[in-house]
């Protein structure tokens, strides 16, 4: 496997988070309000990253997650030592046990695949029947999608027509690039039309404006129209 894209940025990723501890915390919340609606069991993360979220869910919600699958080897090193077991992989090559999870999920994880069905349908073979997919990540259409696609078009944030529209520390521009962003609705219909996911709920949180969201730590509402950061629970 050639060199993943969060590698050399496993610090620069987990020092964003931290530096912007409200919006950690909102997703959080969103990540174990999406858990929530499902009934536990076995857990994957796609895309586990570091082991960031991972790490904060059992110190804070006492759920534990050790399996995870992650391309980049930065990442993957870091998320070991905080007692994960990773596989190193994309969701398109990961090699999984079939129906060996309750719940899988990618948090975040989404916005770096460009083909969701290839991704989706490769991991679903891990899930149980009649068990839970949890797609957590920035829609598209949302503040915080439209900013990243004006400031990659831009090359920067610093540009006029972003003035006072840009958070004190925005997401790092060179993950911005590497991105897909995809909306609510498409990741919707891939799960429905495509891989036959029934049931689906949505949770949102971020809702206020990217420039506010660092201020105060948002509880996780019902719907996907106004949030920066959208789950989405499918049943297989």
């Amino acid at each position: 496997m050639g060199k993943a894209k969060f590698d050399g940025y496993a610090q620069e990723y987990d020092t964003w988070f931290m530096t912007n501890e409200n919006v950690f915390l909102s997703e959080l919340k969103l990540l174990k309000a999406a858990l929530d609606l499902t009934d536990g069991g076995r857990i994957l993360s796609v895309g586990c990253g570091s082991g960031l979220f991972e790490k904060a869910l059992n110190d804070e919600y006492g759920i534990t997650v050790t399996d995870g699958v992650e391309p980049s080897e930065d990442m993957a090193d870091i998320a070991r030592k905080r007692g994960m077991q990773v596989q190193i992989a994309t969701a398109e090559t990961a090699q999984l046990e079939p129906e060996s999870y309750d719940v899988i999920y990618f948090n975040g994880s989404s916005s770096y695949i460009p083909d969701l069905d290839v991704a989706y349908g490769n991991i679903l073979k891990a899930l149980k029947t009649g068990c839970k997919l949890v797609l957590l990540d920035v829609p598209k259409e949302s503040a915080y999608g439209l900013l990243y696609l004006l400031a990659g078009k831009l090359d920067t944030y610093a540009a006029p027509e972003l003035l006072d529209t840009v958070p004190a520390c925005p997401y790092p521009l060179e993950l911005v690039h590497t991105a897909y962003w995809h909306t609510t609705e498409e990741k919707s219909q891939v799960l429905i039309e495509h891989l036959g996911l029934r049931d689906l709920e949505y949770r949102q949180t971020l809702v206020a404006h990217p420039v506010y969201t660092n201020r105060a730590v948002e509880e996780p509402i019902d719907g996907y129209q106004a949030g920066g950061y959208v789950a989405i629970v499918a049943t297989k």
